[in-house]
């Protein structure tokens, strides 16, 4: 499928306001700034594995499409939601289980590259990966 394939982060946009609206501690931010994130996708009919890299950890999830699941940020903040495929975009719909706010992703082949939209408190901010 489209989104298959390693991707590594080439750039941010608004992603320090983003995470400070999120609660992200400056020193956290300053490092996730150059955290180096990669992303493998595997799609098989419904069910997704994205192993994620980083400078701060190497995770794998795997979700189902419409499944309800529970996920970790980097920062330890813990979200539970679900992703759908709407069109040719990945929508995943979360909230916060400490404050119950909503964190809403996009992920959409633009081009050649992996755009992730993250939209929080009113704020958004992209993550924009090449295929590596």
């Amino acid at each position: 499928m489209a989104f298959d394939g390693t991707w590594k982060v080439d750039r941010s946009e608004n992603y320090d306001k983003f995470m400070e609206k999120m609660g992200v501690n400056i020193v956290k931010r300053k490092l996730a700034a150059h955290d180096n994130l990669k992303l493998t996708i595997t799609q098989e009919g419904n069910k997704f594995t994205v192993k994620e890299s980083s400078a701060f950890r190497n995770i794998e999830i795997v979700f189902e499409l419409g499944v309800t699941f529970n996920y970790n940020l980097a920062d330890g903040t813990e979200l539970r939601g679900t992703w759908s495929l709407e069109g040719n975009k990945l929508i995943g719909k979360f909230k916060r289980t400490d404050n119950g706010n909503e964190l809403n992703t996009v992920r959409e082949i633009v081009g050649d590259e992996l755009v992730q939209t993250y939209v929080y408190e009113g704020v958004e901010a992209k993550r924009i990966f090449k295929k590596d």
